[in-house]
């Protein structure tokens, strides 16, 4: 890869991904190069639906459709970053088909803002999550492939259902989009025009409680992998662990209302987490126990004791 590819993709990261690029810079350079070419693919394929209020849905799907194209090499790139993207996956033996999978969910979003069920939003993390740990995954080249390509899927799943929670509202009010399966809604009495309207209630702080819980399942799995990943890559792993579940953290200290206020981690809060999170992994080199003892997640046993109370929820 030209370093002008690098510094692209580098430069999207730094802009769109603060969280994710505090992690990415302590990747070891073979790993940190490709990193940010494939998230520099991934935001240019995510802004054809996410930044296109006014773009005809024609058009978005001819664009991403342009995109595939490009990335399996079947077209001539129009930009350094699919250039890149497409060198990178024939280097590191990235499958077409993590490639189609991911276009395809992009494309899904142009039409669809609703989903009915967790196993049809798990379908559709399947191209916008799990393909992107499948990628990271070769990317890294783990000895034992096989083995850490199941962990990877739970954790990139994990990663994107903690920003479907943080970003309940932005999705709403931007994309008019919810991705809170209405199962889970309804079990609970919240409807669509409620989250339209901003409408925090007793019932959605319950909708996050089970949907927190349901990610952080994920989390502790994709965690167990870790130790498949190179030695070079796993503490970098498990630190964008750390930081994303920390959203968790914030959630709960907000009473699960996300509806009025967006959850954030600030720098400071991020560069704490950085220290505990090394200091723990120096101590003991194993990824879930730093996990428990640094992110709020923990184990089923011993999860966060505000995770089950009932003093955390608004008052009825």
């Amino acid at each position: 890869m030209k370093d002008t590819h690098v510094e692209a993709g580098k430069a999207i990261q730094q802009q769109t991904g603060k969280t994710f690029h505090l992690a990415t810079r302590l990747l070891p350079e073979r790993v940190r190069h490709p990193t940010y070419v494939l998230y520099g693919f991934f935001r240019i394929c995510d802004e054809v639906v996410d930044d296109a209020a006014d773009v005809p849905a024609e058009e978005q799907a001819e664009r991403l459709e342009s995109l595939r194209k490009q990335a399996l090499g079947k077209e001539p790139p129009d930009d350094p970053i699919l250039e890149a993207f497409h060198d990178l996956c024939e280097s590191r033996g990235i499958a077409d088909e993590e490639v189609v999978v991911f276009i395809d969910a992009m494309a899904t979003d142009i039409d669809k803002s609703r989903y009915e069920t967790y196993e049809e939003l798990e379908t559709y993390m399947r191209g916008s999550a799990a393909a992107v740990g499948q990628m990271m995954t070769s990317v890294m080249n783990p000895d034992d492939a096989e083995r850490a390509r199941p962990h990877a899927t739970s954790l990139g799943e994990a990663f994107q259902l903690t920003n479907f929670l943080r970003d309940v509202r932005e999705d709403i009010e931007d994309r008019n989009r919810i991705y809170l399966p209405r199962t889970t809604l309804s079990r609970h009495g919240v409807t669509d025009e409620q989250i339209k309207r901003l409408e925090f209630t007793v019932g959605f702080a319950e909708v996050m409680q089970d949907e927190l819980r349901r990610a952080e399942a994920l989390y502790r799995e994709g965690v167990a992998g870790i130790r498949y990943l190179p030695e070079d890559c796993q503490f970098a792993v498990l630190l964008a662990a750390v930081l994303y579940a920390e959203y968790h953290r914030v959630i709960r200290a907000q009473r699960y209302d996300v509806l009025s206020k967006e959850p954030s981690l600030g720098t400071v809060r991020k560069l704490v987490l950085l220290a505990k999170t090394r200091w723990h992994w120096r101590k003991t080199r194993d990824p879930e126990t730093v996990f428990r003892t640094v992110s709020p997640v923990g184990t089923p046993e011993h999860r966060g004791s505000d995770v089950e109370r009932r003093d955390t929820l608004p008052t009825r």
